[in-house]
């Protein structure tokens, strides 16, 4: 494999024992080059692998799609969204905690108002719930404050409150 820095594109020759690789997905025996654009992800390198939150977004995604086609889209409270949400992620085998307390730290003190993140998903994804007819902005930098002070990646924040819950999801990652 020939590695190079930056955004240049990795090329990858498959080899016969590569073949059945899900990233790769080759159906043949003949041998066939792969590009696959590098991302930094906190000065390390990461080639051709699946970090674990590309994953198990898909599946929090699949389950507001779920939640959203049973229970419908705006009209309820947040809370009715976040127990549905629970519910069908913990169908999925999926680990999580609910109504997460975060502490803030002011110049070396612990603040006595903690902030409260809606779902941890596997202690991986925070996912921060709505059910406002308009999205804002704030919900992602709010996102954002959550996914720093727990020092986490990914965070999604998904407003059931749009008639297409699809339009409702937005991702928010932590670049540090």
């Amino acid at each position: 494999m020939k590695e190079t820095k930056g955004n240049e594109v990795v090329r990858k020759l498959v080899q016969k024992d590569d073949l059945d690789h899900p990233i790769i997905g080759a159906t043949s025996k003949e041998c066939i080059t792969k590009e696959r654009r590098m991302e930094e992800t906190k000065g390390n390198m990461v080639i051709g692998k699946l970090v674990p939150e590309d994953d198990l977004s898909h599946q929090i995604i699949g389950a507001a799609i779920e939640v959203h086609k049973i229970l419908g889209g705006p009209g309820l409270l947040e809370s009715v969204y976040e127990e549905a949400m629970v519910w069908e992620l913990m169908e999925r085998g999926l680990n999580l905690k609910r109504q997460v307390q975060v502490p803030i730290t002011y110049k070396g003190n612990q603040l006595a108002t903690p902030l409260r993140i809606d779902l941890l998903v596997e202690d991986l994804i925070i996912v921060e719930n709505k059910a406002m007819t308009k999205y804002n902005s704030i919900y992602a930098t709010q996102t954002l404050t959550y996914l720093r002070l727990m020092n986490l990646r990914l965070g999604l924040v998904i407003n059931f409150g749009e008639k297409y819950v699809k339009h409702g999801i937005h991702r928010v990652p932590n670049l540090y």
